[in-house]
C-alpha cells in the first residue's frame, strides 16, 4: 500500500462501535467509542496516567488506541487497500489474532494469528476482492457461533456486509502494478544489461531483418518486448518466437535478392 489508509477507514470503524454502551449481554462490558473500559485503563497505566472512567476518553486517545492495537497489530500499512480495512474491523469487533487467522486462512497459509512478512507478501499474489469476500465469510461463521449471535446477530451481519461492500470498493479503485520494476511517477526506464540481449549478433533480428517491411514489424515488436523479458517470464518466450521469425524473414529476403541478381 503506498498511503496509509487507517485515517480513511477509522471513521467507518467508529461509526459501526457508536458512542456510550453498556449492553447488559455484551461480555465486553461497558464501552465508549468501541474502546472496553479494561482496554482504556491499561492504555492510561501504559502512559504512567491514573486510571478513569472510559466515559470520558478523549478522541485523540480512542484514536491512539485504534492505531497501536488494532492497526498496528495486523500491520493494516503493509496491506492492500481493501484488505486492510476488512482487516482492521475484524481486529477491532473480535480481536487482532482472530482476524489475523482467518485473513491467513483465506490466503491458504498458516493460521497463527500473527501477520508476519509472508503472509503480507501473500496477500499480494491473490485478487484482493476474493480475499475481502473469503475474510468476510469466515467473519459471519465465526461470530455465528458465539453465544452471544442472538442478541448481536442482526447488527454484526449488517456490519460485516457493509464492510465487504466498502472494502471491496478500495480494492476495485486500486490500480495493480502493470509488470515488477515500474513506476508509478514516471515510465520506467529499462537498464542497458536488461536489453543486451535485443542488441547482440544473436538476439537482434534487426541485423538482419531490417530489409522488408514485415521484417522490420517483427523485429519492432521483439525489440519492444526486450525490456520486459527479465520482468515477465512468459514473455520470453514471446520474444523469442519474435526473434526467430524475424530472422527467417530476413534471411529469406536476403536469400531472393541474390537469387534475383544472379539470375539478371
Amino acid at each position: 500500500m503506498v498511503a496509509s489508509n487507517f485515517d480513511l477507514v477509522l471513521p467507518r470503524v467508529l461509526a459501526h462501535e457508536g458512542g456510550l454502551v453498556d449492553h447488559p449481554r455484551d461480555p465486553g462490558g461497558r464501552t465508549n467509542k468501541g474502546i472496553t473500559q479494561r482496554v482504556f485503563d491499561a492504555f492510561r497505566r501504559r502512559k504512567s496516567s491514573p486510571t478513569r472512567a472510559v466515559d470520558h476518553i478523549t478522541d485523540a486517545e480512542a484514536k491512539e488506541i485504534y492505531k497501536r492495537q488494532y492497526w498496528d497489530a495486523i500491520r493494516g500499512d503493509d496491506l492492500p487497500a481493501g484488505v486492510d480495512y476488512a482487516v482492521f474491523d475484524y481486529a477491532v469487533n473480535s480481536g487482532p489474532a482472530q482476524a489475523a487467522k482467518d485473513l491467513q486462512r483465506a490466503i491458504s497459509e498458516s493460521a497463527d494469528g500473527a501477520i508476519g512478512q509472508r503472509t503480507i507478501d501473500a496477500t499480494y499474489g491473490k485478487s484482493g476482492q476474493i480475499i475481502i469476500d473469503d475474510l468476510c465469510d469466515r467473519r459471519l461463521a465465526f461470530l455465528r457461533r458465539l453465544k452471544t449471535f442472538g442478541a448481536f446477530g442482526k447488527g454484526w451481519t449488517r456490519r460485516v456486509e457493509g464492510v465487504r461492500k466498502a472494502a471491496s470498493s478500495m480494492a476495485i479503485r486500486t490500480t495493480p502494478p502493470r509488470f515488477a520494476g515500474e513506476f508509478d511517477a514516471a515510465p520506467a526506464k529499462a537498464d542497458p544489461a536488461d536489453t543486451a540481449v535485443s542488441r547482440s549478433a544473436e538476439g537482434r533480428a534487426g541485423a538482419i531483418a531490417g530489409v522488408g517491411a514485415v521484417g522490420s514489424a517483427v523485429t519492432d515488436a521483439a525489440n519492444q518486448l526486450a525490456p520486459y523479458q527479465s520482468v515477465t517470464p512468459a514473455l520470453q518466450y514471446v520474444f523469442i518466437a519474435l526473434t526467430i521469425i524475424g530472422v527467417g524473414i530476413g534471411l529469406y529476403l536476403t536469400y531472393r535478392r541474390f537469387a534475383n541478381g544472379a539470375a539478371s
